[in-house]
């Protein structure tokens, strides 16, 4: 990352996202931006399934389940160059580092399609699946539409960082595409977080988050989301390599062993129910960070 760049946060927003572990930053991407972007993922839907990474179904073999036919494109960067691009846009790199307080390291890029109709996903937290240690990964969630209740936008709880990673318990897969879910602390609600187009999310890995469907009748909720560690893991997940710093450059860090702090009797059983849900064609649960 150039030494050069400049700073984007004030120390005002810098102690908000240390006091909540979220931040939004409003208008970081342009109008033009986002419509570009928007039309770039239409087109790769449009194109078919990629390999490892993405594999829309056609309409008439969905069974009325439209995540079958929009479901998310997992790890674009390794493919495609602009995800590639944006996963290392040098405004997210100086926001990072402020936030981290360190030099970041990219490790996962996702496109969330949710169109009308859409389930949500069930709330969660990112570094259960990342396992990042020291400490834990960052998310940059970008609106690529306004997001609101109505769509489907994300929830946080404000506080549930401090309560480490919890264990999940399997989702209502009626209202989830996803398998695992964690429970609303005692004395806390999750919290809408609307957006605009260009708003971007920042939040801590420990951070409970999840969204509920998307009830319009004819608005998507697309997002580009993606994930990040600092310079100073020394391991985590595996799927998660390579690591890339912002000039592209390949890195790894030791492999995160076992089952965390949940254990191998619990994940596997989320497993089996992981399986299920692919024996009987569920939409997009893959491996991986998610992000709603």
């Amino acid at each position: 990352m150039p030494a050069t760049l400049e700073r984007i946060l004030n120390d005002e927003q810098i102690e908000q996202f240390h006091n909540d572990e979220f931040l939004v930053v409003r208008g970081l991407f342009s109008i033009k931006e986002t419509a570009m972007l928007r039309d770039h993922f239409m087109a790769v839907h449009a194109a078919g399934p990629v390999e490892n990474s993405f594999h829309p179904m056609p309409l008439e073999e969905t069974g009325g389940d439209i995540l079958k036919h929009y479901p998310r494109i997992m790890q674009p960067h390794r493919w495609d160059e602009l995800s590639k691009q944006m996963l290392l846009d040098a405004r997210v790199g100086s926001i990072l580092r402020d936030l981290f307080g360190e030099t970041p390291l990219a490790a996962q890029s996702m496109l969330y399609f949710k169109p009308p109709g859409a389930r949500g996903q069930a709330l969660h937290q990112d570094n259960f699946y990342l396992h990042v240690k020291p400490g834990t990964c960052l998310a940059s969630w970008l609106a690529l539409d306004d997001a609101d209740e109505e769509n489907g936008t994300l929830f946080a709880v404000p506080g549930s960082d401090k309560l480490g990673v919890l264990c999940p318990h399997p989702a209502d897969m009626s209202k989830s595409f996803t398998t695992e879910e964690v429970d609303i602390p005692e004395g806390s609600q999750p919290l809408p977080i609307n957006l605009k187009a260009g708003d971007v999310l920042f939040f801590n890995g420990s951070v409970i988050h999840g969204s509920y469907p998307n009830s319009s009748r004819d608005r998507f909720r697309r997002a580009f989301i993606c994930h990040y560690v600092g310079n100073s893991t020394t391991e985590m997940s595996s799927g998660y390599y390579p690591l890339l710093n912002f000039d592209g450059e390949e890195l790894r860090r030791s492999d995160a062993e076992g089952g965390g702090p949940c254990g191998t009797e619990e994940l596997l059983a989320l497993e089996q129910v992981r399986q299920s849900e692919r024996e009987k064609g569920g939409a997009g649960v893959l491996q991986g960070a998610i992000a709603a």
